[in-house]
């Protein structure tokens, strides 16, 4: 059998040569490409290969930023997170039932503290303590919204108890025990020459449960039975952020201090205190104590701990 001749053939065929060759032109677009970008990506420098920062040394074997960020989440991490969670709750609560809490209410509370139980906020700042009063306020405030207190009986109790607010002036002092006058000396020296009082205190002070907190025994007053008279009677002495002198202490020993905040004592008169009254009154008809987690449900706080 013949086959006919297609005249056409060599016309189609440059045209087939050039329809294979066009896929091999893009496999090399695509190679080159991949060359390219591989190239930069050599040329930039990879920073999850790079070392890891080291923060310090023992014997020439590094401890990492890393080790560190995960040991002190360990430590304090579940603490820390909690309370910013329930910071966050409380200030949702306040926008949602339209609480306000003022400057001067927290003055108030404050100032109470100082009489009370003046170590109670030791270990934090003034504006950490700030905030846990600010908190504590709002979560009082929403839980005692509804509970009705006679005027009589909020006066009653403040004629009943007026000495409970005749607050004395009160020192936010943080301390450094050494055991002998020279090393009081040397410490007293370090900080004039720019060292931490708090880095310094952690360090030397042989009182462990300040040293921990960088010294700080939270706010003490002339009624504070459980600090050596003679800290109370240099704190006296002792301008707002600054060192005192070097104070002798009943037990041989000898103490620095520093003074980081002054509350001036003042009566608070009926008026002043007439609403704190009335909240504490108020959360004695609770039949339970609630804190902010009972919250979290109410306002969609999620949890994520050591998930």
């Amino acid at each position: 059998m013949k086959y006919s001749r297609n005249p056409n053939a060599q016309e189609m065929a440059p045209q087939r040569r050039k329809l294979k060759a066009k896929p091999l032109l893009v496999l090399i677009a695509i190679l080159f490409v991949c060359n390219l970008l591989w190239f930069i990506g050599w040329l930039i420098p990879n920073k999850s290969k790079q070392p890891e920062e080291v923060v310090a040394s023992v014997a020439g074997d590094p401890i990492t930023r890393e080790q560190w960020m995960t040991a002190m989440e360990k430590e304090v991490g579940r603490e820390v997170l909690l309370e910013l969670v329930n910071h966050k709750v409380m200030e949702t609560a306040a926008e949602k039932y339209g609480i306000d809490v003022t400057d001067k209410e927290i003055d108030l509370e404050l100032a109470l503290i100082t009489s009370v139980d003046g170590r109670s906020h030791s270990g934090l700042d003034i504006e950490q303590t700030r905030q846990r009063i600010r908190s504590s306020l709002i979560l009082d405030k929403v839980l005692t919204h509804d509970v009705l207190i006679e005027d009589d009986a909020v006066r009653s109790f403040y004629k009943e108890n007026e000495s409970l607010f005749n607050i004395l002036t009160a020192y936010r002092t943080s301390v450094i025990i050494v055991p002998t006058k020279k090393e009081a000396e040397q410490a007293l020296d370090e900080i004039a020459k720019g060292s931490s009082f708090d880095a310094l205190a952690k360090e030397l002070s042989t009182d462990l449960a300040s040293a921990s907190l960088g010294g700080d025994i939270g706010y003490i007053n002339a009624d504070t039975e459980t600090i050596d008279p003679a800290i109370y009677e240099a704190a006296v002495k002792t301008k707002e952020g600054k060192v005192g002198k070097l104070v002798h202490l009943q037990d041989g020993t000898y103490a620095l201090i520093q003074v980081n905040e002054i509350i001036k004592g003042r009566s608070f008169d009926f008026k002043e205190v007439e609403e704190h009254i009335r909240r504490e009154l108020a959360l004695e008809q609770l039949p339970q104590t609630v804190n902010p987690e009972a919250f979290w449900k109410e306002f969609d706080a999620e949890w994520y701990y050591g998930k």
